[in-house]
């Protein structure tokens, strides 16, 4: 995904910029900003946009992003999440894994998406704000249809059972949930709200106390669920949300788990695309992440037939004309001159907050920085495409840092590129060990004597 310089850099924010920056100097993903980064995802912005239009108008999507390590898959999906977040939905981003969130077991990934739900105003996890606008929102609907304050209660109520009434039928405890956090807010009595609340999320092990209290029973199973997802999403759009926005990333780890387990997460996984497609859940704008095995080999989804069947899409043609209307789109990743613009953008982005910005953009040059990106991809056997995280991070932490800091640094002179394993992922350590052993970088590298 290729990025250029762009006039908008001139008018970033320090915040913006700091944060952005930061990130990369720890070789992490922005949590936002990334719109500065992402010019080179125009090829998908209008289709993208259309369906998140179609989501805030009340459909469902369902889109699974397909591309190798280091393709930046994480990226382009926080990249739509800010697209998203624009446009008032709230959004999620979980990581699949086998220990934290087995995706087999949705009562836990329920629970991550209520841990990790996060809106334009506020952090993670947003869960009460969002509670206590919905009611906010039934007492000023319950007052415009003429209610006085002491009716107020009663009529709230009735809202309440009007507007979960779809969910109630296949999750009563939601809307019971939801009234006994309301009572306890009432009484006054914060623990007991705060115990529901945590109930109503999904978390195990809630007070014995607090759920009788609230007229409920026992934990979240994998069927309630989806019960109170489509709850959660009726709270978001009355409380004036357009929409919920759900990563589901690093799926492709499925194939690492047991059998038994992964059978059971593919089926989950074709559970979900059904659930979306039927419309069970307007609103939702859903999204895995996966790397082309998981989407082809035998131990990902061709391993479900019906699964392999929702997710099928012909990526023999050009990837030029790739359609990013289909349900699974494949991003490119980057060769070497995406990946020198992308430092460029990141040199100009850096020099917008420099104490003298035309020395960061002359000792760091258009050609130093090639030289470097060329550099950082040598290091990990010409393998480009998983460079930019790696080369990002040393041209941030150890070239733009130490010209900006110190007036007598010339990178080409004191600076040698150096590459620990310690900082670097298993996938660019094993490219990486390729090359300093002069191993092969991947099977097709080996040469059979037949």
């Amino acid at each position: 995904m290729s990025t250029t310089g762009s006039p908008r850099l001139a008018q970033v924010s320090a915040a913006r910029r700091r944060t952005v920056i930061d990130a990369l100097r720890r070789g992490a993903v922005p949590e936002s900003g990334l719109d500065l980064l992402a010019t080179g995802l125009d090829r998908f912005e209008a289709a993208l946009d259309a369906e998140l239009d179609a989501v805030a108008s009340g459909g469902s999507v369902f889109k699974a992003v397909r591309g190798e390590y280091g393709s930046g898959k994480t990226f382009f999906t926080r990249w739509l999440g800010e697209r998203a977040k624009r446009r008032n939905f709230a959004v999620a981003e979980i990581q699949i894994s086998e220990n934290e969130t087995p995706l087999h077991k949705l009562e836990t990934v329920y629970r991550r998406l209520t841990e990790r739900l996060t809106t334009s105003s506020f952090p993670p996890s947003a869960l009460r704000p969002v509670v206590d606008a919905w009611f906010y929102a039934l007492e000023e609907d319950a007052l415009a249809a003429g209610a006085t304050e002491e009716e107020l209660p009663e009529e709230v109520e009735k809202l309440v059972v009007a507007r979960l009434a779809e969910v109630s039928r296949h999750a009563p405890s939601f809307a019971t949930a939801l009234r006994g956090y309301r009572a306890a807010l009432a009484a006054g009595d914060e623990a007991t709200a705060a115990a529901v609340l945590a109930w109503l999320g999904g978390q195990p092990h809630v007070a014995a106390a607090a759920r009788r209290s609230a007229g409920v029973r026992g934990d979240l199973d994998h069927f309630g669920a989806l019960g109170f997802l489509q709850g959660l999403l009726t709270v978001l759009r009355d409380s004036g949300h357009t929409g919920l926005f759900v990563v589901l990333d690093e799926v492709e780890t499925l194939q690492r788990v047991r059998s038994d387990a992964r059978d059971k997460a593919l089926n989950a996984l074709r559970q979900l695309i059904d659930e979306v497609h039927s419309g069970r859940f307007p609103g939702l704008y859903l999204v895995i992440t996966g790397t082309p095995a998981f989407y082809d080999g035998q131990q990902g989804v061709q391993r479900l037939a019906p699964l392999a069947q929702r997710l099928a899409t012909d990526f023999t043609t050009d990837p030029r004309f790739d359609n990013p209307r289909a349900v699974q789109i494949r991003l490119p990743g980057f060769d070497q001159q995406s990946l020198v613009g992308l430092g460029l953008t990141i040199r100009d982005l850096y020099a917008g907050a420099a104490t003298s910005p035309e020395r960061v953009r002359t000792v760091a040059d258009d050609a130093y920085v090639a030289d470097l990106a060329r550099a950082v991809g040598g290091a990990l056997g010409g393998k480009v495409g998983v460079a930019p995280r790696l080369f990002l991070k040393k041209l941030v932490g150890d070239v733009l840092d130490r010209v900006d800091q110190f007036d007598d640094f010339d990178p080409r002179q004191h600076y040698r590129l150096t590459v620990a394993s310690s900082e670097l992922t298993d996938v660019e350590r094993n490219l990486a060990a390729a090359v300093s052993g002069g191993g092969s970088a991947s099977a097709d590298d080996v040469d059979l004597e037949l």
